[in-house]
């Protein structure tokens, strides 16, 4: 059984994400919306809090996220 998808190039291989990814991933999402404009309200410090405890909870429920490499932001902000 192969460990790859047949059509699967390097570029589009999956590697476990680390929980410091995780939290800064989440932490972004929190503080920005879709198009990178601040969310209101969304403090910098609320929102690293929240993600440091969604990222602790889902590494002692067992999860493993994976991460696709990047060629840089999904938007201009930031």
């Amino acid at each position: 059984m192969a460990d790859h998808f047949p059509n699967e190039s390097n570029e589009n291989s999956l590697t476990p994400a680390r929980p410091e990814e995780v939290a800064e991933a989440l932490s972004y999402a929190l503080r920005y919306d879709e198009r990178g404009r601040p969310r209101p309200h969304g403090g910098e410090m609320v929102a690293g809090l929240a993600a440091q405890h969604l990222t602790q909870h889902l590494e002692r429920a067992g999860f493993v996220l994976m991460r696709k490499p990047t060629r840089g932001r999904p938007h201009s902000a930031g």
